[in-house]
């Protein structure tokens, strides 16, 4: 954006989730100021991410302000937007991921849009969902495209405990429903595991990479190009609807073993020689076409749509 930055702050909201402090960083580095919002958590010291947040703070506190928010209190997110042009959210909770969290971070979703749309200087609202939104339903290894019109099917996550892929389904299809009815402009952006410092430390999250993999649909997403496809989705007039976000498929077994010793423990797949074998499903073979991301690489070369 360079000298073409906005007037006003943008909300980053949950600053303190892993992909949330990325975005920081990445809109600190471009001149942007920013609203940095923490969800307020019940006890415990702040988190090593809040404490680099609040330093971050004190070191220039004209570009940077903290804001205490509860998703639950509507009113604290009014707060944490005003005089914004623009807001990330990105919500995030801690494993592990159950029903509760599950109707939390819903609760939440809605909250964050609805301030958004009593929010006079709110522009454009991007939204971090995850890959795991459009990825698990039966049969999805009969499936030949896997793309921004995908979703994952609520009963099929509840039957296996998908917990975290039916926070960010729920969460995401509440977020839209809204934002179609308020009349907002939003873009959600969907990516896969997430890599990058201390990932495995400060971004803890349970994953089925296992069978993400059997079925062709583990993929992986650098987070600093992540944080220039949020920043891009926000400055973009062009953007709308989802972008599947990631770097690269995984189909390998070179591949699976590298990203399960990065990621150690946060996700581990299966040592067993079958597992990293010509997989099948259904007598299909699985094939790395099925994940397509082209509308995100329209976005980044700057022809989105």
């Amino acid at each position: 954006m360079g000298s073409d930055l906005p007037d006003h702050p943008v909300c980053v909201l949950d600053a303190s989730s892993y992909v949330g402090f990325w975005i920081l960083k990445g809109l600190l580095s471009r001149g942007y100021s920013v609203h940095a919002a923490i969800q307020n958590k019940k006890g415990g010291e702040a988190t090593e991410i809040e404490k680099k947040i609040m330093e971050m703070a004190k070191e220039d506190d004209t570009k940077l302000v903290v804001f205490g928010v509860d998703v639950l209190d509507y009113q604290s997110i009014l707060v944490a937007l005003k005089s914004c042009s623009g807001v990330f959210c990105c919500l995030d909770f801690q494993d592990p991921y159950d029903e509760k969290m599950v109707d939390l971070e819903v609760r939440g979703a809605i909250n964050v849009v609805e301030a958004c749309a009593q929010t006079d200087s709110i522009a454009k609202i991007v939204f971090t969902s995850s890959l795991t939104a459009a990825i698990w339903r039966e049969n999805i290894c009969s499936e030949k495209d896997v793309d921004e019109r995908s979703w994952s099917d609520q009963s099929f996550c509840r039957k296996f405990k998908l917990w975290y892929a039916l926070a960010k389904t729920l969460s995401e299809q509440a977020a839209w429903a809204l934002a179609m009815d308020r009349d907002l402009n939003m873009v959600s952006i969907n990516p896969g595991l997430v890599l990058g410092p201390s990932v495995s430390q400060q971004n803890p999250r349970s994953t089925r990479a296992a069978q993400m993999f059997e079925n062709g649909v583990l993929a992986y997403v650098n987070v600093n190009f992540l944080v220039s496809v949020h920043i891009r989705a926000m400055e973009d007039t062009s953007t709308c609807g989802r972008y599947l976000c990631f770097d690269q498929i995984v189909n390998t077994e070179e591949e699976a073993v590298k990203i399960a010793q990065g990621l150690s423990p946060l996700i581990s797949l299966p040592q067993s020689s079958n597992f990293y074998r010509s997989y099948e499903c259904g007598g299909s073979e699985v094939y790395e076409e099925r994940l397509r991301n082209k509308k995100l690489n329209k976005l980044v070369e700057g022809t989105a749509y």
